[in-house]
C-alpha cells in the first residue's frame, strides 16, 4: 500500500480506527475523518506510534451538515492530488429521533447520505489514482426494506428503524453507482464488517449495550474486510458487490431491487443542496 492514499469517515475509533491502523501498518498514506477534533489528534498520535508510520492525517468534519461534507472534500483535494481508497465507514446510533441544519433526520444524514455526498464529491480525485475503491460499510439487512414513504422516520421512531435502512441504502447505492461508473477506473463494493464492539452504541440504553458486548467480536475483526478490499489485488476491477468475511456473499431482494436503486439515487440528489453538488 505504499504510495497509496487512503481516506477513512469515522477514522477515529471502532473499526475505522482498526482499519486505518492496518493500513498506516502497510505503508498507505491515511487520513481519517471525524467530528471531533481531540478524538482525532488522539488516533492519529496512536496511530502513528503503533505503525511507525508518520503519514497519518486528520480531516475535521461533522457528517451530518452537507456543507462541512463539502468543506472537509475540498480540504482533502487541497492537500492531496489524487484518492486511491475510499471507505465510507462513519455511523451513529441515536436512541432519539433529531434533525440536521440542513433538515434531514440525523441517522439518515450521517450514515447514508454524507457518504453519498462525499463520494461525489471525491470521484474526480478517486479517477485520478487510476485505480480508486470505494469501500461502503453496511451489514447484514434480512428482513431491512426502504420505506420510501417515510424516510426520515417520522413515524414511531426507533434507532432499529432508522438505521437498519441506511445499511441497506448504501448496498442499493453501491450497486447503482457501480452500474454509472463503468468504463472509469474506480470500483465500488459494500461489506458486512461482522458484529463488533463499537463506540457508536454508547448512547443505547444499558441492557442492548450489554447484549451487544456479550455478542460481538473485535474491532481488529472488523476491520479484515475492508482493509482487503482496500488492499488486495484479489478484487481488483471488482465492482457493485457485497462481501462478507472477505467473501462475495448474496444480499437479499430488497438489495437487489434496480428499481429501488434508481428511486434512492433520485431522492438522495434531490436532498442535496443546490449549492453543495454542483
Amino acid at each position: 500500500m505504499k504510495n497509496k492514499i487512503c481516506l477513512i469517515t469515522g477514522g477515529n475509533s471502532g473499526i475505522g480506527r482498526a482499519t486505518a491502523l492496518e493500513l498506516a501498518k502497510m505503508g498507505a498514506t491515511v487520513v481519517i475523518l471525524c467530528r471531533s477534533r481531540e478524538k482525532g489528534q488522539e488516533a492519529v498520535r496512536d496511530i502513528i506510534a503503533q505503525s511507525g508510520n508518520h503519514s497519518v492525517h486528520l480531516l475535521i468534519a461533522d457528517l451530518s451538515s452537507q456543507q462541512q461534507v463539502r468543506q472537509a472534500a475540498d480540504k482533502f483535494k487541497e492537500a492531496f492530488n489524487k484518492l486511491d481508497v475510499l471507505i465510507n465507514n462513519a455511523a451513529v446510533f441515536l436512541p432519539k429521533r433529531s434533525e440536521t441544519e440542513d433538515g434531514i433526520e440525523t441517522t439518515f444524514a450521517t450514515n447514508y447520505l454524507s457518504h453519498f455526498l462525499l463520494t461525489h464529491l471525491l470521484l474526480d480525485s478517486l479517477e485520478a489514482s487510476g485505480e480508486g475503491r470505494v469501500i461502503n460499510v453496511a451489514s447484514k439487512h434480512s428482513g431491512i426494506k426502504m420505506n420510501f414513504d417515510d424516510l426520515m422516520t417520522k413515524n414511531n421512531y426507533t434507532f432499529f428503524k432508522a438505521v437498519g435502512p441506511t445499511k441497506l441504502a448504501l448496498i442499493l447505492f453501491t450497486k447503482e453507482l457501480a452500474k454509472k461508473l463503468e468504463g472509469r477506473p474506480i470500483t465500488v463494493n459494500s461489506l458486512h464488517p461482522g458484529i463488533i464492539k463499537t463506540n457508536i452504541m454508547h448512547e443505547l440504553p444499558w441492557i442492548l449495550r450489554t447484549i451487544f458486548k456479550l455478542t460481538s467480536a473485535s474491532t481488529e475483526k472488523g476491520a479484515k474486510t475492508p482493509v482487503y478490499l482496500a488492499s488486495s489485488p484479489e478484487v481488483k476491477g471488482v465492482s457493485g458487490t457485497f462481501f462478507s468475511n472477505r467473501k462475495p456473499a448474496e444480499t437479499t431482494a430488497a438489495a437487489n431491487d434496480e428499481n429501488a436503486a434508481k428511486k434512492l439515487w433520485d431522492i438522495s440528489m434531490s436532498l442535496l443542496r443546490p449549492d453543495v453538488l454542483k
